[in-house]
């Protein structure tokens, strides 16, 4: 089952006003790249997914070498997604910087409760701050967009202390919108599916840890590669259970190949495997957070996915 934005994206081509705003996709591409240029010399937190890219791919058109993609890497990255994000800032053509971010050392990040994104992306933010002379940057600019602010994203608050601009959101763009310019500029990652960090696959007040992040890691890598399947999470509940999210026509596949899941996936330690009946849907996690929770106290939204 395609995703509604990867059929909304099939009836569009070039120059269209996708969200129905009067406002035409040209408009707000050229925005974004006025706000790029008026940010200076410009470091993108640059993960190579479509958000992170398309931010990255304006600010190598606007200002050139005065722009950099710096890419976060710890336990929490997936296999494959550095190389994917050097790979993609090679075709855009701008300079890329590989930063080690110590998240695990922070108590607040490992308890996990509901803003544990808050202090990611505090981490990478702080030391993209004390490497500001060696990066040549003014301005730090992520990739939020619009439909990010109706969402729980702890790490926005994070942005908002450090001023750390979001120049899609600023711009106007949409979800919609930011696969729709990715395409415009053939982009590879225009449809990849959304890949959050490992730790938002356990479960909150689950203690995130560097073993357990690797244990999702290799049972996503074996299903991914054993079923051919784009989308898919391994949650880690509490007693070491994994739920497995497919989309729905996979879960018929996964139920016949039953015996070989559990045997690889408690060979990497679960406990126990159970299969996700409701199917494959990002920020599933945040269905048990208390409503209070869903907001942090300065009113800015806190996302899991």
């Amino acid at each position: 089952m395609r995703p509604e934005w990867f059929n909304l994206l099939e009836q569009v081509s070039g120059v269209t006003d996708i969200d129905g705003t009067g406002e035409t996709l040209e408009a707000k591409r050229d925005r974004l790249l006025d706000l790029l240029r008026d940010c200076g010399r410009v470091a993108v937190a640059f993960s190579g997914g479509v958000d992170s890219t398309v931010v990255a791919r304006a600010a190598q058109q606007a200002c050139g070498e005065r722009a950099v993609a710096v890419t976060a890497v710890s336990p929490s990255l997936a296999s494959g997604e550095l190389d994917a994000a050097r790979d993609i800032a090679e075709q855009i053509g701008i300079r890329h910087v590989v930063i080690r971010t110590d998240e695990f050392a922070e108590p607040g990040y490992v308890a996990n409760a509901g803003n544990r994104c808050y202090f990611c992306k505090s981490e990478l933010y702080t030391q993209v701050e004390q490497r500001r002379d060696e990066l040549q940057v003014d301005t730090v600019v992520n990739g939020a967009n619009l439909d990010d602010q109706g969402d729980h994203r702890p790490g926005m608050q994070a942005a908002k202390e450090r001023a750390v601009r979001s120049p899609l959101l600023e711009a106007g763009l949409t979800k919609a919108d930011v696969r729709a310019l990715a395409r415009m500029w053939d982009l590879p990652v225009w449809d990849k599916p959304a890949s959050p960090c490992l730790s938002s696959r356990i479960a909150y007040g689950v203690e995130v840890t560097p073993e357990r992040v690797r244990r999702v890691d290799a049972a996503e890598t074996f299903l991914r590669e054993t079923f051919g399947l784009r989308e898919l999470r391994v949650r880690l509940e509490s007693n070491d259970l994994a739920r497995i999210e497919v989309p729905l026509v996979a879960l018929p596949v996964l139920v016949e190949r039953r015996a070989d899941v559990v045997e690889q996936l408690t060979s990497l330690g679960f406990r126990y495997v159970t299969l996700d009946l409701e199917g494959f849907r990002s920020g599933s996690m945040n269905a048990v957070l208390p409503i209070e929770q869903l907001t942090l106290p300065t009113g800015t939204p806190a996302t899991d996915a």
